[in-house]
């Protein structure tokens, strides 16, 4: 046990410093920055023509070919691992431990990730493959091996390596949790929950929520990109319905709120009270964490799920990513922020919050059984469409890493980690997590950056034509 804890502390600790601290922290930023001029502020610029070309295509019919998923399929997936516990309880644990200045280093992430998200969903349809399925396959391990060349297949490798860990910490095992616990605590709001009954709930949906993982993840993509194509609008709906409710009936707290987040974002010592052990590298760490944990932009996942689509051209594809961005961060996130602040509910800085934030924030309006029940019900669905996103993710890079034999080997393993997350107490699982996404951040920033010519091409080539031809 000593040794086992010694290791969490070494991932939890220095090794989740370096990641985040030393490495995403410029990567996201500086990086970001140096891909918007690369790009020619292509987020900025082109965002009504990227806007047209995503969302305003989202209710025409799409079919996609043999081994492929419609465009719209790829990005409801993706967002399936984007859009859930990291809007919610990501964004209250970003205010809790960084102050409200966290959410404007969340936003500035988001403004930059959105370029970032793009430039790998470009590389993702420009260098994937078929597989011996006849499936298109592709991500940061193939642009960075067939990019880079032979050479560096070894960095491809690191990039597996470390999103297959990440998809069994943070795209299994702490959403499963928060599934747990989100009904746990509903139930608690109706009646008195003993640990017997609390036990017995836990492995029920843990043997629930595995079965249904089965039978939609031994389907395949194309039956993920089905059922995600369907949930993640009708959840997303309803969840921004109701935190633009509750920010309505606070609406004079609107520019306090607002104020809050900017005059805290360099000097977070100006809340005052509780809040004044909160450091200005807490609130940049915590801002940009739970943004890369949000949108994933700099991760390289999302380009996994976008590689399958059925599309016209690299660009074409990349303008989802802009889209996920900002629907995700720029509007989910900061409709959660702005519910939790304006409500005037009481934040316990410098703790980790679960969805109790939220739903406080919420029952100010309409109830505590209400909030309870329908933040529940939210949380589930909103974590079990990135289990499902995350799945797809490990399994691909499994694939990468051994071949399709090794698949189902992977998926079984999967599969039975979802009780294991649903009946375990898990509060280091959010800290190792968080290290392994940002050491799958380092080779694919790497990978970035060496093909950002690349994609300024494509950028160039398609922009230029479509000017053209206007």
């Amino acid at each position: 046990m000593e040794i086992i804890n010694s290791i969490l502390g070494f991932l939890s600790g220095p090794l989740n410093d370096f990641a985040w601290m030393y490495t995403f922290l410029p990567c996201a930023i500086l990086g970001g920055l140096f891909l918007t001029i690369r790009n020619g502020g292509v987020q900025f610029r082109h965002f009504g023509h990227a806007m047209k070309n995503t969302v305003g295509r989202m209710f025409q019919k799409q079919e996609a070919g043999h081994g492929a998923i419609t465009p719209m399929q790829a990005v409801t997936t993706a967002l399936s691992a984007t859009v859930g516990t990291g809007n919610i309880v990501g964004t209250s644990q970003a205010i809790a431990m960084g102050g409200y200045g966290a959410v404007f280093w969340l936003w500035l992430a988001a403004l930059v990730g959105m370029v970032t998200k793009y430039s790998e969903i470009v590389l993702a349809i420009k260098y994937r493959e078929r597989d011996a399925k006849g499936d298109w396959v592709g991500g940061p391990m193939y642009y960075i091996s067939k990019g880079l060349g032979k050479n560096w297949r070894w960095l491809a490798v690191f990039f597996a390596v470390f999103a297959t860990l990440a998809s069994f910490g943070i795209g299994n095992m702490s959403q499963v949790n928060s599934i747990t616990g989100s009904v746990i605590g509903a139930f608690s709001a109706f009646t008195t929950v003993s640990a017997g009954v609390e036990s017995a709930l836990k492995w029920l949906m843990g043997i629930v929520l595995a079965l249904l993982v089965a039978v939609i993840l031994l389907g395949g993509i194309k039956r993920i990109g089905a059922v995600t194509e369907k949930l993640i609008p009708f959840m997303s709906v309803f969840y921004i319905l109701f935190t633009l409710i509750v920010i309505g009936a606070h609406a004079g707290n609107i520019p306090g709120a607002l104020g809050k987040i900017f005059s805290t974002a360099f000097t977070p010592q100006a809340i005052g009270g509780a809040a004044v052990g909160i450091t200005l590298k807490n609130t940049v760490i915590w801002g940009l964490r739970r943004s890369a944990f949000s949108n994933e932009a700099g991760l390289g996942s999302a380009a996994i799920a976008h590689a399958a689509a059925d599309t016209k051209g690299p660009v074409n594809q990349g303008l989802y990513g802009i889209f996920e961005v900002f629907v995700d961060t720029i509007v989910i996130c900061s409709l959660t922020a702005l519910t939790i602040i304006c409500s005037g509910v009481e934040i316990g800085f410098g703790t980790k919050p679960g969805s109790e934030l939220i739903t406080a924030a919420l029952a100010t309006v309409f109830g505590g059984k209400f909030a309870a029940l329908f933040i529940a019900i939210a949380l589930a669905l909103f974590a079990f469409s990135t289990v499902l996103g995350w799945s797809l993710y490990g399994t691909r890079c499994i694939q990468y890493l051994f071949g399709h034999k090794a698949v189902p080997v992977f998926q079984v393993i999967f599969i039975a980690v979802v009780v294991v997350g649903c009946v375990s107490p898990l509060s280091f699982v959010w800290d190792v997590a968080d290290t392994f996404n940002g050491l799958m951040a380092i080779p694919n920033f790497i990978g970035l950056f060496a093909l950002s010519g690349a994609v300024a091409a494509e950028t160039k080539n398609y922009f230029g034509n479509r000017d053209r031809l206007h």
